[in-house]
């Protein structure tokens, strides 16, 4: 398997299906605030309530997912997952085509997804991990971040160009087809998985709910990379909707060139994500992920400082050039590293522990980024966000501690309410 780096006809489903999904995501970007605005007339704070309370209520209803996921085969979790956001977002098309679509639809929609993004994460991070060895964990992630940014250049000008022509309702019903493309790849990947150790009927007791956490905090790399990825994600992502009214507003920017300003710089990260694997070669994982963490956090500050014209147009594309570059280095090696200091009996509540934070986090500081935009200002929030940045690089692991073994971790025992590991 690891002659040539090939990892196999299963995987290489798995990276097709992912493939095609993360495309018609990204093809119907933006496209339910679109008719939220366009077809349902809705105001600026049904919008942000659909942005926020959609990811957040479906971050809540994803947590008792994550010990369900843990003692299930993850391929028919996987399946089953798709098939659920395919049914989720047809609905909007047909409801738009009787004339009889809501709002409330579409948050409930936007619910469902969230709900169902989080867990096939889960079971995807554990699938990954059965399916391949150790050593071709960081290939394999490499590939997934480098599609990822592949459809992030690709996907919004072909949704945006879709959009024009046929409507915003058109590039969903895309995104619904992707998923469903999506498990027939998963479907198709055959084999046997092993059962897992734990009886699939066994009762679930209130306390496995916060397993996920509990095992995160009791590693002392995990809970550093945790709060490190949680406080950072958050932080880029709450200023992105003052930056768009900072640019589209007051600075005059067209569409088309706000678009430019962020689509052309992913270039950064689909060259990171296969510098990933090289520069883990040659100068180790630790010094890789704390090297790459570090300067990740420098580039968002320079957002505060965006002006008119080409100048501030260029600024912005550097500032995310060099943002996403980092990112797409970091990635790939953050997650294998997770995934290496997770025993397998664990990672499907550790990876929904993770994700349901990580969407917590970015509604809850989207939210209070809006207000402070509306207190200080888009440019003052956004260079506030920007210095709080620089201090996240503190929570990464200690270069001393900073361990990604290649060896599997021991199982804990199912009987110890707060696992912890020496």
């Amino acid at each position: 398997m690891r002659s040539g780096h090939r990892l196999g006809r299963r995987f290489g489903w798995l990276w097709g299906a992912y493939g095609t999904s993360a495309l018609g995501t990204w093809l119907a970007f933006g496209s339910f605030p679109l008719i939220a605005v366009q077809v349902l007339h809705a105001g600026p704070a049904e919008v942000a309530a659909l942005s926020c309370a959609g990811a957040a209520v479906g971050a809540a209803a994803a947590v008792p997912l994550g010990p369900w996921v843990e003692f299930r085969r993850k391929r028919p979790v996987l399946i089953a997952m798709d098939l659920v956001r395919f049914a989720a977002l047809l609905t909007v098309p047909a409801a738009f085509a009787l004339g009889v679509l809501t709002f409330l639809q579409l948050l409930l929609v936007s619910v469902v997804v969230a709900a169902a993004d989080i867990t096939f994460r889960t079971a995807s991070g554990a699938y990954v991990k059965t399916l391949l060895p150790a050593e071709d964990l960081l290939v394999a992630q490499a590939r997934f971040e480098s599609t990822a940014w592949t459809t992030t250049i690709i996907g919004p000008p072909l949704g945006g160009a879709a959009i024009g022509l046929l409507g915003p309702v058109v590039t969903v019903a895309a995104d619904a087809v992707s998923y469903l493309l999506s498990a027939l790849g998963i479907r198709a990947m055959g084999g046997d998985e092993p059962r897992p150790e734990h009886r699939e009927g066994a009762r679930m007791r209130a306390g496995d709910l916060l397993d996920g956490w509990r095992y995160i905090l009791a590693d002392e790399v995990l809970r550093r990379l945790f709060f490190n990825t949680a406080s950072f994600n958050g932080l880029v992502m709450a200023v992105q909707p003052l930056l768009a009214v900072l640019m589209l507003g007051r600075l005059g920017f067209a569409p088309w060139e706000y678009g430019l300003a962020f689509a052309a710089p992913s270039i950064g990260g689909l060259i990171g994500s296969r510098l990933a694997r090289p520069l883990v070669t040659r100068f180790g994982q630790r010094q890789v992920l704390v090297a790459a963490g570090a300067l990740r956090a420098l580039w968002p500050v320079g957002l505060a400082f965006v002006g008119p014209g080409v100048a501030g147009l260029m600024l912005v594309m550097g500032v995310e050039l060099g943002l996403i570059f980092c990112c797409g280095v970091f990635n790939p090696v953050h997650a294998t590293c997770r995934l290496r200091l997770t025993a397998t009996d664990r990672v499907a509540r550790t990876l929904s522990a993770w994700a349901v934070t990580a969407k917590a986090s970015t509604a809850l500081l989207t939210a209070v980024w809006g207000v402070l935009g509306g207190l200080l200002g888009p440019r003052t929030a956004i260079g506030l966000a920007g210095v709080l940045l620089l201090a996240t690089p503190l929570l990464l692991p200690r270069r001393a501690e900073a361990r990604c073994p290649e060896t599997e971790p021991e199982p804990e025992p199912e009987s110890d309410p707060a696992p912890s590991r020496t």
